[in-house]
């Protein structure tokens, strides 16, 4: 195929993808089956029975994984001592993905709530480390009156 045939980005694939390092990415996707419905698209082994690439589709998005490699800088956050960053996962049924997830083994960072920006909304860290947001939005909510309900919580 020639270069100018090439689409620059794939064809199913969005602007931004999360790439998650984990320590045990073959375990890190049976998690995500079980716990998300993820859906296994492909797998590139590398040495020693390390995952180098692989990836999976969560409803409409990519996610790719590999397995920790420090001595290539890919650490899990585990390794780090927790993330920063939260993976959000927007769902037709917040409480039945929540209580999938926590069935599957993912300890609960935040219990499933209705909050004020209008998702029924929690959060939920997996056994390697990732933390998931998990939403089903419930109401529609204005900028003015998010900001009101925040200053309520504040106060």
């Amino acid at each position: 195929m020639s270069k100018a045939q090439v689409q620059a980005i794939p064809a199913g694939m969005h602007s931004v993808t999360p790439h998650l390092v984990c320590a045990g990415a073959a375990d890190a996707i049976a998690f995500y089956i079980k716990a998300f419905n993820a859906v296994e698209v492909f797998r590139l082994p590398g040495p020693e029975g390390k995952l180098m690439h692989a990836q999976l589709r969560i409803g409409d998005s990519t996610i790719m994984l590999v397995d920790e490699m420090p001595t290539c800088g890919a650490v899990g956050p585990k390794a780090l001592n927790g993330t920063p960053v939260s993976l959000h996962l927007y769902v037709e049924d917040a409480d039945a993905a929540f209580a999938r997830a926590v069935a599957a083994g993912a300890s609960i960072k935040l219990a499933l709530t209705d909050m004020f920006w209008g998702d029924r909304y929690g959060l939920v860290e997996d056994p390697f480390g990732h933390q998931w947001s998990i939403a089903t939005h419930i109401r529609d909510v204005g900028p003015e009156e998010m900001e009101q309900e925040m200053q309520k919580m504040t106060a």
